[in-house]
C-alpha cells in the first residue's frame, strides 16, 4: 500500500473505533435512554469496519450504508470469518433518522447490535495489518 491508501485505511479504523467509543459509552450511561443512537453506531461502525476491510484488499465499493452488501463483498474476500448475522443492522443506517421510521429497539436488540459491532470490529482488526 502507498501513504495515501495507508491514510485512507487508518481514516476508516479511526472512524469505526470513534463508532465503538460512543457506543461503549452510551452503553454504560444508560442502554434504554441511548437504544437508537447505540444502534445507529453499530451500524456505523460495522460499515467503517467492512470498508476498511475492503480498502485493505484494494476492493472498490459504491458509496453505501448497506452493511449487508459490504459483509457480501467481504465474505467473497474470507467466506469463514465473515460468517456473521448482522440482523436488521442496516435499517439503524439510514431508516431510523427519519421521523416517520423511527423506531426505538429493545435492550435485547441494543446488546445484539452492540456485540455485532464488537464481532466486526475484532475480525476486521485480526485480519488487517494496520500501516504505522
Amino acid at each position: 500500500m502507498n501513504n495515501e491508501a495507508n491514510e485512507y485505511l487508518k481514516n476508516w479504523i479511526f472512524r469505526a473505533k470513534e463508532d465503538i467509543a460512543v457506543i461503549d459509552n452510551l452503553y454504560k450511561t444508560d442502554p434504554n435512554i441511548y437504544a437508537s443512537t447505540i444502534c445507529f453506531h453499530a451500524q456505523q461502525a460495522v460499515e467503517k469496519f467492512l470498508k476498511a476491510f475492503l480498502v485493505y484488499h484494494n476492493i472498490d465499493f459504491p458509496r453505501t450504508h448497506d452493511v449487508d452488501f459490504l459483509l457480501l463483498e467481504c465474505k467473497k474476500i474470507d467466506s469463514t470469518d465473515f460468517d456473521v448475522d448482522l440482523g436488521s443492522l442496516s435499517d439503524f443506517g439510514v431508516n431510523i433518522r427519519y421521523p416517520d421510521d423511527f423506531y426505538i429497539p429493545d435492550k435485547e436488540e441494543t446488546v445484539q447490535y452492540r456485540d455485532v459491532a464488537h464481532t466486526i470490529q475484532e475480525i476486521v482488526e485480526k485480519k488487517i495489518k494496520l500501516p504505522r
